[in-house]
Parts: structure tokens; C-alpha cells; sequence
């Protein structure tokens, strides 16, 4: 019976891991902690796997984007601290049993936790609290700080573990003026907090650009997202591409002119001279976005770049390999050294963020040593 993770699969690079990890270490204090982002399965990654993968690397911390994220690495045996962004208020016991740390953005959440903690006679639970000082997502803002700090001093169910904010445009030289700001903001409002509750928690606010561009507010600790996965804020900066999204092919077809078109819609056009066609088996249900259809992306085959030709499908796609010596087995590549994942998201007219994102969990993750 056909599998098609015995033809597709997401390899993860574990050198190029390891080296991006030691990049943005390298420009931090010795004291300085790492909290590694593994939400929305590791940027795609496979978020067990890359998990037990920083673990090993060092890291001081995890965050994932939701309790349930939270609870499948505790199910999986990750023992490091792990910190859930959006923790909402429907999975307060999830949060308590696994030994997660949730982040509170509003006194909404606050409370409901604190209910929840005093019914079970829990003390001193870890949170941490966001600040919002300009992405205006999530967070506090400075008029609400003090009905904040007076709610924390009398609360003994929870012991805020850090305090931390988002920077909203780190990456981009045209809003440094912003980001000082957010930086100051940020360091008036939490020494504020820690002020009136009697104690200084943890700072950090640095996202993976942030750390690259900013390194003098890195505070206590800093949060390494799309940076570990290969993805610099910096033109002069190449890191190691750590997924590569490989495919074999299904079938070969040489088609004439008398056979015309080639997918759905007949977009795809046979030469008048021939096409030799390769199927494989991934398709806009695998990551492989529409756009990229009809000759717009071009894949790696042996050695060279080969279109696609044709609309995608929902579980393949065809490639024009015209020309190039091939065999039913061979490996394609999707994405990885070339092409890259950013030149697949230039053609998207998105953020490699989408693209990697994009490989459903159907697509097997594979640790390559």
C-alpha cells in the first residue's frame, strides 16, 4: 500500500542547528538565559523532535503559542521549563498538571488563574507577564500596572518568574527609533513591577532580530524564534538552512504535442518539441501553495532547477524535466540550500515564517546527523 512519507519527508539538519544555536549564543553574556521558541510545531520542524534537540543544545527555556503545545512536549518526556504564550483560561489544570508556565497579558487571565491556584492550594505558581509597549497585541499597558502590582502583592498563589514584551519591527533599520523606544518602555514599566511586588523577576524582550541587531538590551534572557530555524535579520548573515523538504518522484512521462496539456484546467502546456514530465507526491495539502503552479517555482532534480508545470494538485505536482537525466526514486528537493525557503516565500510575497509553517505534520521529520 502506498505511504507517502516512504517518498516525502522533512530533514532536519542537526549540524546547521547546532550552528545556528551557537551563532546567537555567541553574541550574548555567559549569564544571559535562551528560551528557544517550538510553537506552531517548531516553525514546522516537528516540534518533539526539535525540542529534545535544543534540550540537549543547552537551551535555558522553551515556549510554545498554546497549552495543548505545551502538553504534547511533556507527554514526549521534554523536562525543560516551557512557557505558553497564549495561555487563554480553558486549560488552567492542563497548565498545572504538566508544569507549564503560562504568560498573562491582562488581569482577565490573571484572576482566573489565581481562582483556579487557590482552589487547589497551589503557592507561588510560575507566570510570566507580558508588557505591551507598542506591538499592541497582547499585554498590559502602562495605565493598567498599577491595579496590576497591587493584585500581585496580595496574591501568594502565583511568583511572577519574568516579565517580559515583543519587539514589533526589530529586523527593519527604519524603525530603530521605535525599537529604543519599545527597549525603554519596556525597562520603565517592568522596574516599575518589580519595584512594587518586592522582587526583580527575569527580563526579556528580544525576539531572534532583536538579538542580532540589539544585543545591549538582551537584560536576563532572550527568546530565539525564526533565527534557529536558519533565518537571519541581517543581509550579510547566511545561516545554515536546517529543513530541507525532499520528495522522491512517482512517475515519469514523455508527452508529444498531440497530447496537450498537462493538470487541472489544462494550464500546463506540452512543447510542440515534447515535455518530459516527473510527478511527486506532495501538493498544496503538503505546503506546496497554488502559486507556485505553473512554472512560477522551480525545485532541485540531480543536480538541476526544474519547474513545475501545470496547476498544483492536492497530493502532487508535476515538474518539466526536460533534459535532465532522471529515474522514478529520485530525489527532488522543495526547499532547503537551494532553493531556499525565502526565495520560495519572495515568489509568495510572504515571510519564510508561512512557507515553513506550511508542511503538515503528515510530512515525516527526520533528524539528519
Amino acid at each position: 500500500m502506498f505511504n507517502e512519507n516512504d517518498f516525502s519527508r522533512l530533514e532536519i539538519n542537526l549540524r546547521g542547528c547546532l550552528a545556528n544555536y551557537r551563532y546567537f549564543r555567541s553574541g550574548l553574556d555567559a549569564s544571559t538565559k535562551m528560551l528557544v521558541l517550538v510553537k506552531a510545531n517548531a516553525y514546522g520542524h516537528g516540534a518533539v523532535e526539535f525540542a529534545g534537540l535544543m534540550e540537549e543544545a543547552g537551551a535555558d527555556y522553551l515556549a510554545v503559542a498554546y497549552p495543548v503545545e505545551g502538553m504534547e512536549l511533556r507527554k514526549a518526556g521534554i523536562r525543560l521549563p516551557i512557557m505558553v504564550l497564549t495561555a487563554g483560561t480553558d486549560f488552567f489544570d492542563e497548565i498545572i498538571s504538566c508544569g507549564l508556565e503560562p504568560g498573562i497579558p491582562n488581569m482577565y487571565t490573571l484572576k482566573a488563574l489565581c481562582e483556579t491556584l487557590e482552589k487547589k492550594g497551589i503557592s507561588d505558581f510560575p507566570i510570566h507577564v507580558k508588557l505591551d509597549t507598542g506591538m499592541h497585541r497582547l499585554g498590559f499597558m502602562t495605565g493598567e500596572l498599577e491595579e496590576l502590582a497591587s493584585f500581585l502583592k496580595t496574591c501568594g498563589s502565583v511568583k511572577v518568574q519574568s516579565i517580559y514584551s515583543h519587539l514589533a519591527a526589530a529586523e527593519d533599520p527604519l524603525s530603530d527609533e521605535f525599537t529604543v523606544g519599545q527597549a525603554r518602555m519596556f525597562v520603565r514599566n517592568a522596574d516599575f513591577l518589580a519595584e512594587s511586588i518586592g522582587y526583580r523577576p527575569m527580563y526579556h524582550i528580544l525576539n531572534s532580530a532583536g538579538i542580532e541587531r540589539f544585543p545591549q538590551y538582551q537584560f536576563d534572557m532572550v527568546r530565539l524564534g525564526v533565527g534557529i530555524y536558519g533565518i537571519s535579520a541581517l543581509p550579510d548573515v547566511k545561516l545554515d538552512a536546517v529543513a530541507s523538504f525532499k520528495c522522491k518522484i512517482l512517475q515519469i512521462k514523455t508527452l508529444g504535442p498531440e497530447d496537450g496539456t498537462v493538470g487541472y484546467g489544462r494550464h500546463g502546456k506540452i512543447d510542440p518539441s515534447g515535455t518530459v514530465i516527473a510527478t511527486i507526491p506532495v501538493g498544496y495539502a503538503d505546503g506546496i501553495d497554488r502559486h507556485l503552479g505553473c512554472g512560477k517555482a522551480s525545485f532541485m532534480l540531480n543536480g538541476h532547477r526544474v519547474p513545475t508545470i501545470g496547476n498544483i494538485c492536492m497530493d502532487m505536482c508535476m515538474l518539466d524535466i526536460t533534459g535532465v537525466d532522471a529515474e522514478v526514486g529520485d530525489t527532488v528537493t522543495i526547499f532547503g540550500d537551494s532553493p531556499a525557503v525565502s526565495e520560495l516565500a519572495e515568489i509568495l510575497d510572504t515571510i519564510p515564517y508561512e512557507v515553513l509553517t506550511s508542511v503538515p505534520r503528515r510530512i515525516e521529520r527526520i533528524i539528519v546527523k
